[in-house]
């Protein structure tokens, strides 16, 4: 629901703009940080309901709670109001974000694929290397490598996140820099 009614609000706001720059940006708008952001916006943190010790991790403000608290707002919304409830929603709450938005920079995991294509390397290839933290809050280390083009690490609370983390380390390597 939430990629339908962003994807049309892009493809109205700039029709002109070639698809992959299109899709890099919904990409952008509809990630978990993004859903934090208006998790945010909207005050849902106070009224999310959870158990003493997901409070005293600090669960509240984690972007993958937020993340998850409002797509399940959106899902709620079309299952109560329909689609025209749930794109009112988005719309309201996306349109700020959509407002003046440069074209996304390329993602990191996105870079490295090119780079391995481009130097005529193997794709890269990630490992989870580690995995601590509650449920609610956990933290993975991953590493991504290229041969022996190299290896990085990265972190994050989501698996995604520390593969895009360690993509990022490599490509800085890679780039020298």
């Amino acid at each position: 629901m939430l990629g339908l009614a962003v994807a049309t609000m892009l493809y109205e706001a700039v029709p002109q703009e070639p698809e992959g720059s299109l899709s890099k940006r919904l990409a952008m708008l509809v990630s978990g940080a993004s859903c934090a952001e208006v998790a945010r916006a909207i005050g849902a943190g106070p009224h999310i309901r959870m158990g003493k010790q997901a409070r005293d991790d600090g669960a509240r403000d984690s972007v993958n709670v937020l993340g998850d608290v409002v797509e399940a707002l959106i899902g709620a919304l079309y299952l109560d109001g329909g689609l025209d409830a749930a794109t009112a929603f988005v719309r309201r709450a996306w349109e700020p974000r959509m407002r003046g938005t440069p074209p996304a920079p390329q993602h990191p995991k996105s870079a490295l694929q090119e780079w391995a294509a481009a130097n005529r390397r193997r794709p890269p290839v990630y490992l989870v290397v580690d995995r601590s933290g509650p449920g609610h809050a956990p933290k993975f280390v991953v590493q991504v490598e290229i041969g022996a083009a190299g290896s990085a690490r990265g972190e994050g609370s989501s698996k995604q996140d520390a593969e895009t983390a360690a993509a990022a380390a490599l490509l800085r390597q890679l780039r020298g820099g």
